[in-house]
């Protein structure tokens, strides 16, 4: 099993996963030529349904399968031992990295990607996190669920089929709880619906937005050309959130990554959901961020915590807006 430490200077969690390393690649090193062996059959591609365990859900379409989840061969996080925390010694601390780590592959086509989903298939993908948040809410020692979609090698995807994965963590991850303690603090009602309407109204830094969804360069932006976005409709979670809501988002993450494609290239990223945790019952707004990967943390960076973004989101904006509007 997997193992979490805590780091008693930071007081977050790090995931040990020795097992992970094994994962198979598709992806070579750009530093050196490697050499590659036969190609192997992608465990995604329809077809190839024996490489993976069985799903856990499908979304089918005239006995074909359009979506699957299954789980995780590698899991960071799995069993269901609960959050239990062992002191092993003044600053040494421990705990099994219970929970679920699932797949999402969200599209049958190798090539494919988020950008190129149709209306029906961005709708479908959000319907299906929205079910998959459920079943995990109501799952015995989960109190979070992550779901994240890296794209690209230097985004930390293993494999180029597009997929996502779903986590479901025994403990409120250090991220959201920081975010928590925003929308508790804030004085104004709901940060979230405040910076929209801030942003609609400056209009500097709004990249598209309608009556369901706005997708914003936000004015604190760490990296270039970093995007939020925002259901107009206050949810704390994701799986409270209503039909209309969930085909907009996913209409909007589609033209996001496809505004990001058209103006500076096939770039890798990570996408990230954050929806308050399962037990949660003060302020909170899903979200989701979209941080390209276009620079590199350097020393600063790392030893500070402090981004230094050299694209103002208001140069962003203007960027994305100049490019063709996905069709």
């Amino acid at each position: 099993m997997s193992e979490m430490r805590l780091n008693p200077l930071t007081g977050r969690w790090v995931t040990i996963v020795a097992g992970r390393v094994d994962r198979p690649t598709d992806f070579a090193p750009r530093i050196s030529e490697v050499e590659r062996g036969p190609e192997r059959p992608c465990p995604f591609c329809p077809g190839n349904e024996e490489a993976t365990m069985p799903a856990l859900e499908t979304v089918d379409e005239g006995g074909s399968w359009r979506m699957r989840v299954v789980p995780n061969l590698y899991p960071a996080f799995d069993g269901a031992s609960g959050f239990v925390v062992h002191h092993h010694g003044p600053v040494h601390v421990s705990a099994e990295a219970s929970g679920i780590h699932e797949v999402f592959v969200y599209t049958t086509e190798h090539d494919g990607g988020l950008d190129r989903l149709d209306d029906d298939d961005a709708s479908a993908m959000m319907h299906a996190l929205h079910r998959r948040l459920a079943e995990h809410a109501a799952a015995p020692g989960i109190r979070y669920t992550q779901v994240i979609i890296n794209h690209g090698r230097e985004a930390g995807a293993s494999l180029a089929h597009p997929h996502g994965q779903i986590l479901g963590l025994p403990f409120v991850p250090g991220e959201i709880l920081d975010e928590e303690r925003a929308f508790a603090r804030f004085a104004g009602g709901c940060v979230i619906c405040t910076t929209i309407q801030a942003e609609l109204t400056a209009g500097e830094r709004i990249v598209f937005a309608d009556d369901d969804v706005a997708c914003i360069a936000p004015y604190w932006s760490g990296v270039p050309f970093e995007l939020l976005l925002a259901p107009r409709r206050h949810e704390q979670h994701l799986q409270d959130a209503d039909p209309q809501s969930l085909d907009a988002m996913g209409r909007a993450i589609r033209d996001a990554v496809a505004h990001l494609e058209s103006a500076i290239g096939d770039v890798a990223y990570n996408l990230g959901f954050h929806t308050a945790p399962h037990e949660h019952s003060g302020e909170y707004h899903w979200h989701v961020h979209l941080w390209p990967n276009v620079v590199t943390q350097a020393g600063f960076e790392r030893g500070t915590g402090v981004m230094i973004n050299v694209v103002p989101p208001e140069q962003a904006t203007t960027t994305l807006r100049a490019v063709r509007a996905p069709a």
